[in-house]
């Protein structure tokens, strides 16, 4: 494992509370870290969700899915059938 060193620049009230919160050891900063960036990834996601609802694209239907299959499997045995 990688380790890194921060110092931090925090204003004095904060950094008490956060000192008696227990908020500043490395277990809590690493926990902190982690869900932050769970957090960032989740809102990317999400993000790309919705640039991909915005654009306008062409999907098919279940009914118009399972047209192209059996239109697929149709050729397939049509071809096979003449081969």
């Amino acid at each position: 494992m990688k380790t890194v060193t921060l110092t931090l620049k925090l204003p004095g009230a904060l950094a008490a509370e956060a000192g008696e919160a227990g908020l500043l050891t490395s277990e809590s900063l690493t926990a902190l870290l982690r869900r932050e960036v769970q957090h960032r990834r989740v809102d990317n996601l999400i993000a790309a969700i919705e640039r991909l609802d915005r654009e306008e694209t062409d999907t098919l239907g279940i009914e118009e899915i399972a047209a192209e299959i059996a239109a697929a499997r149709a050729e397939r045995r049509s071809g096979a059938s003449c081969s």
